[in-house]
């Protein structure tokens, strides 16, 4: 009996894993052959699914890179982090500040308050993109960064504050107390006691702020009107230009896989926190 059970429990455990593979496979599939694509003519690309090239040629990443400008892409990569790093900076500073204060502290109209934040985020960002515009551009802050900025700075993003205020509400309150007894202040209190139990949700924000930020193109559309100053979103799209006739597919797909890259690196160094982040924000409501 036990050879059996132990064989039924092999068996399974091998076709579960086989099930796992495969659909792991089926969903990786499109990175893995755009990794083979930026290695292909572009001939190849349009009559070839293997994500096998032919050949390994370096020539799409090395002429991608220059770009048909006199800017490369390091010049875009540089405007991506120059508001991008910001903008994480200052959206962790103000989302834990708020987060501190509804999950820490009572004041009036708190649960109002409270419930115009949650609303907030299911305020389509399209609503308020032409009164945006009309302010920065009545405050001479178009071509800048600035507008993508500074909105970071006022806790914009009522997810990420909702997301620590869950956090908090999971740390015991009697660690606070401790640290009145020993003389801290409510500030004192929020670094030296809630920041280290905050990593987790932290790190989970900054992963999503930098996928957000990376990739976003309409903000930067929007604002954004020198060329030198295009982010790597506005850049990849320069690329693609079909008014030549002519479109090097392989070198924007080179160009492509490298503005994954920041992403996914930043991701799986960081995966182990930033899975606990996001579970741990629903232990306690």
């Amino acid at each position: 009996m036990e050879v059996r059970r132990h064989r039924r429990v092999v068996i399974s455990s091998v076709i579960r894993y086989i099930v796992l593979i495969v659909v792991a496979l089926v969903m990786i599939y499109p990175i893995i052959w755009l990794v083979g694509a930026t290695f292909k003519s572009n001939n190849e690309i349009f009559t070839s699914i293997s994500f096998i090239p032919k050949r390994i040629d370096f020539t799409p990443y090395i002429e991608g890179w220059k770009t048909r400008t006199k800017y490369t892409f390091t010049t875009f990569f540089l405007n991506t982090f120059r508001f991008v790093v910001p903008k994480i900076v200052f959206c962790l500073v103000s989302s834990t500040l708020v987060a501190y204060g509804f999950a820490r502290f009572e004041f009036p109209f708190k649960k109002i308050c409270f419930s115009i934040l949650m609303a907030t985020m299911f305020l389509p960002a399209v609503v308020t993109r032409i009164p945006l515009y009309i302010l920065w551009k009545q405050m001479g802050l178009l071509n800048t960064y600035v507008p993508l900025i500074a909105p970071t700075m006022f806790a914009n993003e009522p997810f990420f504050v909702f997301m620590l205020i869950q956090f908090m509400r999971s740390i015991p309150t009697y660690l606070d107390e401790a640290a009145t007894i020993d003389g801290c202040n409510s500030f004192q209190t929020l670094m030296r006691v809630l920041l280290p139990s905050l990593k987790p949700a932290l790190i989970s924000c900054t992963i999503f702020q930098f996928v957000w930020s990376f990739n976003d193109f309409l903000g930067p559309l929007i604002y954004v009107t020198s060329l030198e100053k295009y982010p790597v979103a506005l850049a990849l799209k320069m690329s693609i230009d079909q008014s030549s006739g002519i479109v090097e597919w392989n070198q924007i797909l080179a160009m492509s896989f490298l503005a994954l890259l920041p992403a996914l690196i930043l991701f799986f160094s960081a995966q182990k926190y930033f899975v606990e982040g996001v579970t741990s924000t629903g232990v306690k409501g």
